[in-house]
């Protein structure tokens, strides 16, 4: 039976927790009910613009709200496996956003909770609920056998410029998880992996910066049959795309990985430009998605993603490590 309304409480106060809850808005069946802050006038401030809503600086109090179906997860990426955890414990469903956590044990040790207390958990990434999402993938029939992937997500961070004069931000604290391929890389292997499965073999080649995180950086996967080069940067402006290409055509995804914006399908016969998304805002479909999932309790949706999560995971972590980029945790 369908829930009449999640309720959705916050953990975190920064931009991408603005657009989730821009979107919340606008979506039935879904409102904010609580928000956990470090500090009483940040939380207080998010309770008003998208309220009502309690307002915690105590985070065991917050899992305590009876009134919390849903928990929304948007901190540093080292805080995500113990916040999860803490919040699957007291009974919630998880929403936590990308990347889910920086170890493989972890993203499995959650994943088995979760099923234990019987509760929901799902990655916040956009990609696999876009519109566009199925149109590439209904398309690849069409290209013939995929011989070669291309991918660039490419920019320039507003924090680059202070880590170049020594200062430390948590997207270039390896002490946070930080880095580019915890992030801006994170989506062309996301959908790689989505759209292909796991690769025989990974490597990472970054650009490694003195504080030990890596400001850009290209993956390169072998499927065996084909081969995928992902590069991310936030060191740079790039052109941003995602491009699939076959013996008898190709897939051109405009600007990248991260929103799908349209998709151009090319083969030997024919030429045409598919955008099944009129919102140009990714978190929408996301936000819409991961609600009626939710309502609807449809856990074979939801369990195919959280494997589709832990796959990721695993590759980032193993490439990472290889690459010689280590975070607290790893072994």
């Amino acid at each position: 039976m369908e829930r009449e309304e999640l309720r959705l409480g916050t953990i975190g106060s920064g931009t991408i927790v603005h657009h989730i809850l821009d979107q919340v808005q606008k979506t039935p069946g879904i409102r904010l009910a609580a928000v956990y802050s470090r500090r009483e006038d940040t939380g207080r401030a998010l309770a008003a613009q998208y309220g009502p809503a309690a307002v915690y600086t105590d985070l065991e109090r917050f899992l305590d709200n009876p009134d919390l179906d849903l928990v929304y997860i948007a901190t540093p990426n080292l805080l995500h496996y113990a916040q999860t955890k803490q919040a699957l414990l007291a009974g919630k469903h998880v929403l936590c956003e990308k990347p889910f956590c920086p170890q493989a044990s972890q993203a499995r040790e959650l994943a088995a909770l979760a099923r234990d207390k019987g509760c929901f958990l799902i990655e916040a990434v956009p990609t696999t609920y876009l519109p566009n999402y199925q149109v590439l993938k209904g398309a690849l029939g069409q290209i013939g056998p995929v011989k070669l992937i291309l991918a660039n997500y490419s920019k320039l961070s507003s924090r680059y410029g202070r880590l170049q004069k020594g200062e430390r931000s948590n997207i270039f604290d390896p002490a946070m998880g930080g880095g580019c391929l915890m992030d801006i890389n994170y989506y062309n292997a996301y959908l790689t992996v989505a759209l292909f499965g796991t690769p025989k073999h990974a490597v990472y080649h970054p650009n490694l910066h003195p504080c030990g995180v890596d400001t850009s950086g290209v993956l390169h996967l072998d499927y065996g049959s084909f081969l995928a080069e992902c590069a991310g940067a936030k060191d740079t402006w790039g052109y941003n795309f995602y491009q699939i290409e076959g013996e008898r055509g190709f897939l051109h995804v405009k600007d990248g990985s991260n929103g799908l914006a349209e998709i151009r399908i090319v083969t030997e016969d024919s030429e045409q430009t598919v955008n099944l998304q009129p919102v140009p805002d990714r978190w929408f479909y996301e936000v819409q998605a991961v609600t009626a999932l939710l309502r609807q309790g449809d856990a074979g949706a939801l369990s195919s993603r959280l494997t589709l999560t832990c796959q990721v995971v695993e590759l980032v972590e193993a490439v990472r490590k290889n690459a010689g980029i280590f975070f607290p945790g790893d072994t």
